[in-house]
């Protein structure tokens, strides 16, 4: 089974990761995303070993997880990406974008959806490269 894993930047400036589809309660927090991922990774670890041996696990049976960023989180964990230099690749004012990054300013979702189609674009030609 495939679910989505959320990551979000909280207030406190931490990451934290849960997962909205299931009944199971799977979360991981950290400073960084890499953090939050690694102790989601193991309550994931933990929750399965919990399990008998014959019980039915139900959902969690062979559960795969497709992480879902906001945008702080893309920028913590790919945190090569120059935010100034994307944001004017993308079209989006450089200053706005640093707000949206620090979880100062309420992005919309149409912007959202105007980086999400900037960063997949930039996979794609990341991709294509041949060396």
């Amino acid at each position: 089974m495939k679910t989505t894993a959320l990551i979000e930047k909280g207030k406190d400036g931490t990451f934290g990761i849960f997962t909205p589809d299931i009944k199971a309660t799977i979360i991981g927090e950290g400073a960084t995303v890499a953090e939050a991922k690694a102790d989601f990774e193991n309550s994931v670890k933990e929750v399965l070993a919990s399990f008998e041996e014959g019980e039915d696990m139900g959902e969690l049976k062979d559960i795969e997880f497709e992480y879902k960023y906001d945008v702080a989180s893309v920028f913590d964990y790919f945190d090569f990406i120059n935010v100034t230099k994307f944001a004017k690749w993308a079209g989006i004012n450089a200053g706005l974008m640093r707000q949206y990054k620090s979880c100062n300013t309420y992005i919309s979702e149409a912007q959202a959806h105007k980086i999400g189609q900037a960063l997949r674009k930039i996979g794609h030609e990341l991709s294509a490269i041949s060396l």
